[in-house]
């Protein structure tokens, strides 16, 4: 455990003080774009923290190269490697995106090739712990979902990316269940590379989250920019994606039947929030005839303000859901399923009646007057 709290340390350390040099340098030559309408943010602001994010990453697993006790990790350098090259080169699509506004399309393409990069590396799903049992993939089959998992992840955390802290205080939380969840694998099946892969690139996340943050949070005075939020997604993805195939719920089947599920349940609650939102972004725009892609100011984080919770709300707001459903997943593991379903539920409850509890003071005709269509403006 010291080791891994010794490399988030690192990458937290490098992040901030590449963070801080590239806030200077980015006033100095002016390196921030104008305010989108959608912005919620009223002055201009650098968005080019995901770099620093990144090299913050890159020395911190140099560093963890030269520790013994993580030496099984390195034993196959393939999965390291493409883990960098693939970092690389959505941190790299992500810089391009920030300065000039690339189209989606590209963007995707992009995507595509960072996760193709990572499942060719040996990071990918090639097995699945359904159905009782371990269920083996075909390789056309795995390459599929890994990459589109990859891409879903990746766009799920860019599209959260809207208020101060957000991405990187969420992230902070469901990484750190998620580590909580691999080392205990680790631990019960004995140190497999898997499960310390899977362990190391969450420590190297919490630790570039922890260093930005403090110059992110509300009011931020650095953006991760879709450099940032990519590469914090396509990490997410694979630290995943190292544990979910690798579980063999019989492991688990003696002590609940419920944790042997967790591989494929954990994963899915930590991201809970961006993949809400996502799918309710892509649902909204293609009913309305536009690209999935297409950017809008209807995401769930925008009509958090709408409602009336201030900035810093929303954003506590979001953490507090990714608390109750990661953690509540977590407590499988170490509670009774009624238990754990208990907690789970007391979480839900408390979030949503914290998320609409600006509705609850609203008077009728309030709430009528929103309902109310706009009056068309005359044509001159």
């Amino acid at each position: 455990m010291i080791f891994y709290i010794l490399v988030a340390g690192i990458a937290a350390a490098v992040t901030f003080v590449l963070a801080f040099v590239i806030l200077k340098l980015s006033h100095r030559y002016r390196l921030y774009p104008k305010i989108r309408e959608r912005d919620m943010h009223s002055r201009p602001t650098p968005r080019l923290g995901g770099v620093a994010m990144f090299f913050g990453v890159v020395v911190a697993l140099a560093i963890a190269s030269q520790i013994d006790t993580l030496s099984l990790v390195f034993s196959d350098p393939p999965k390291v490697i493409g883990l960098l090259i693939a970092s690389f080169l959505i941190v790299a699509l992500g810089v391009a995106d920030d300065v000039w506004d690339l189209d989606w399309w590209t963007k995707l393409a992009g995507q595509i090739i960072a996760g193709g990069v990572l499942a060719t590396s040996g990071i990918q799903i090639f097995t699945l712990p359904i159905f009782g049992g371990v269920t083996i993939l075909p390789t056309s089959i795995s390459l599929v979902i890994t990459v589109l998992a990859v891409v879903l992840v990746m766009n799920a955390i860019n599209f959260i990316d809207g208020l101060d802290g957000l991405v990187a205080g969420v992230v902070l939380i469901a990484s750190g269940v998620f580590f909580i969840y691999s080392y205990l694998l680790a631990v019960d099946a004995g140190n497999t590379q898997y499960f310390t892969l899977a362990s190391l690139i969450t420590a190297l996340l919490i630790g570039a989250c922890a260093g930005f943050l403090p110059l992110n949070f509300h009011p931020a005075k650095l953006f991760m920019g879709d450099a940032g939020s990519m590469l914090v997604g396509l990490l997410m993805a694979a630290s995943a994606l190292s544990v979910t195939g690798q579980v063999d719920p019989a492991t688990w089947g003696g002590r609940e039947l419920l944790p042997a599920f967790i591989p494929i349940l954990l994963p899915l609650a930590v991201l809970i929030v961006p993949l809400v939102d996502f799918s309710l972004a892509v649902l909204r725009r293609m009913a309305a005839g536009k690209s999935p892609f297409a950017a809008d100011r209807k995401h769930l984080h925008h009509r958090l303000i709408d409602m009336g919770h201030s900035h810093l709300q929303a954003v506590l707001i979001f953490y507090a859901w990714t608390a109750a459903f990661s953690l509540g997943c977590l407590s499988f593991l170490f509670l009774p399923w009624p238990f754990a379903t208990g907690l789970i539920a007391l979480g839900l409850v408390v979030c949503t009646t914290v998320t609409l509890l600006p509705l609850f003071g609203r008077t009728r005709a309030e709430r009528d007057a929103e309902l109310e269509p706009e009056p068309e403006k005359a044509v001159s």
